[in-house]
């Protein structure tokens, strides 16, 4: 019996020919089509998208209004960069995203293509308006790949020998409970970088994620937030919200950094806003983000009209499907799931945590020592893909099973999911190897 060739392997090994080695890839699919919670690969096999485009795809694959925005956008004009001639969709973004934002008083927003411009822009906004050097950031946090944003992400694996690094970034360690390091610790750990490396009065920014995502979906603490917010009102320090990846409705709040009640000074944003068009930004305090002088501030295309009307439509999903309080329904399912299952595999399943919907289950060897298994993780996404659900990874030891999926899905779809993650499981621990003592 002849078999037909794999269209998904064949394009695979052309990937391989033509790309270098340090473009990873989770799994060897590749998508011939896409609409909302689901993938459909070149070979036509049917997958549920659990990792979202990696927390970009919120309101769905090729939400209809998405693409209906895109579709008018593109007959009027495609580019024209703001900075020499303006348009009304990056301005009326503005103002509508200014309206989401947890700041009282005025606000304005700078528009760029990605995350890490976000988080570039938000230090240079920082450093400009506080006349200092030193930024603060937290071990486990990701935020780009930029020389800067590599400095600032507190992970090794991203960092590998591309320095040397951007000067004056430190690190504090990130409050989990789970790993013995709560409130107190970690702002013990704050104190002693201000006592043993730069002086509170020389730094002119602390960034933080409201809840880790590459670092492991380790959600920081309210009093943790609150206790941080007091020290940079206490010595003029810029607060950056950091919402890349947590933004745009993805734990049940619009913006995460909302569950806790803190005000940031600066908040960054990217991913979902765009519906799957590349863009991010800036938006903060109107004293704050004005202090960059006249050209300080720039993109060629930040803010392109595609991605402008892109994210005007995402904004009136959220607005018109209530897709909030489908969020908040959602976590609860997920929640509810991924605790069914850890009690049932206590041994592996060493922790379930997350902000409403942006959950995930760490894996380990036993309770006790809570060593990390990213042998039986990898086995799990494995096994998860051929039953037709995508996963992705997380962590410092890559044994943290993240979930991204849209915000859209039918409870139908996430049963279903829940109920290949769960089978997925329990195949992978009876392997020889990853067997459960």
């Amino acid at each position: 019996m002849t078999q037909t060739p794999s269209k998904n392997q064949a394009l695979i090994e052309r990937r391989h020919r033509v790309l270098p080695r340090g473009v990873s890839q989770v799994h060897p699919i590749v998508v011939e089509r896409a609409q909302g919670g689901k993938i459909w690969d070149v070979d036509g096999k049917e997958y549920l998208d659990w990792y979202g485009g990696i927390g970009v795809q919120n309101v769905g694959h090729n939400h209809p209004r998405v693409v209906a925005a895109i579709e008018q956008q593109l007959k009027r004009y495609i580019h024209t960069c703001f900075p020499g001639v303006a348009y009304e969709p990056y301005i009326e973004l503005a103002e509508r995203l200014a309206a989401t934002a947890p700041i009282e008083g005025e606000k304005k927003v700078f528009l760029v293509n990605t995350g890490v411009e976000a988080t570039e822009n938000a230090i240079k906004i920082a450093r400009a308006y506080t006349n200092r050097p030193g930024v603060i950031a937290f071990r486990g946090s990701f935020h780009g790949r930029t020389l800067l944003g590599m400095t600032l992400t507190g992970r090794s694996s991203y960092r590998q020998n591309f320095g040397p690094f951007a000067p004056e970034v430190y690190h504090a360690p990130y409050p989990s409970e789970y790993h013995g390091i709560d409130t107190r610790k970690a702002l013990d750990g704050l104190h002693e970088v201000f006592e043993t490396q730069i002086q509170p009065e020389r730094v002119a920014a602390i960034i933080i994620e409201p809840q880790l995502g590459e670092g492991g979906f380790i959600p920081a603490p309210k009093p943790f937030l609150k206790a941080l917010r007091s020290l940079t009102q206490k010595y003029g320090i810029v607060f950056i919200d950091d919402e890349v990846q947590t933004g745009v409705g993805r734990t049940g709040k619009f913006w995460a950094i909302e569950h806790a009640g803190v005000e940031p000074d600066l908040l960054c944003f990217a991913k979902s806003i765009g519906g799957g068009l590349p863009i991010g930004g800036v938006l903060g305090k109107a004293q704050i983000m004005d202090a960059p002088a006249l050209g300080g501030l720039g993109s060629t295309f930040g803010g392109n009209p595609l991605a402008c009307a892109a994210a005007l439509a995402v904004l009136e999903i959220f607005e018109q499907e209530r897709l909030l309080e489908k969020a908040q329904r959602l976590g609860e399912l997920l929640h509810q799931g991924f605790r069914k299952i850890q009690a049932r595999f206590p041994q592996v399943v060493g922790d379930v945590r997350g902000l409403g919907p942006m959950i995930a289950m760490e894996l380990v060897k036993d309770p006790e020592s809570k060593a990390p298994h990213p042998q039986l993780t990898q086995r799990l996404l494995e096994i998860a893909r051929e039953k037709g659900l995508l996963l992705f990874k997380a962590g410092m030891h890559s044994n943290v099973v993240r979930c991204l999926v849209p915000l859209v899905v039918s409870e139908a779809e996430v049963e279903q999911g829940l109920a290949i993650l769960e089978a997925s499981l329990e195949q992978a621990l009876s392997e020889p190897g990853l067997r459960n003592p």
